[in-house]
């Protein structure tokens, strides 16, 4: 894992992106052990994502 980008569909004022996207940070590196799983993180709050999904995430990862 390089970076995980994370959006949250989210209403003015609220703060908590970094505790949402949190989830899917701890959820890889529980899969793939802290050596792989371990990776930089920035969280976005934006009013609408396609579909009205609450979460989207974007990963780069390097495959050897």
């Amino acid at each position: 894992m390089i970076k995980l980008l994370g959006f949250v569909n989210c209403t003015d004022g609220f703060t908590q992106q970094p505790l949402v996207i949190n989830g899917a940070s701890d959820f890889l590196v529980q899969v793939l052990g802290e050596t792989k799983g371990k990776h930089a993180r920035s969280a976005v709050g934006t009013n609408a994502l396609p579909l009205n999904v609450p979460v989207e995430i974007e990963m780069i990862v390097e495959l050897q």
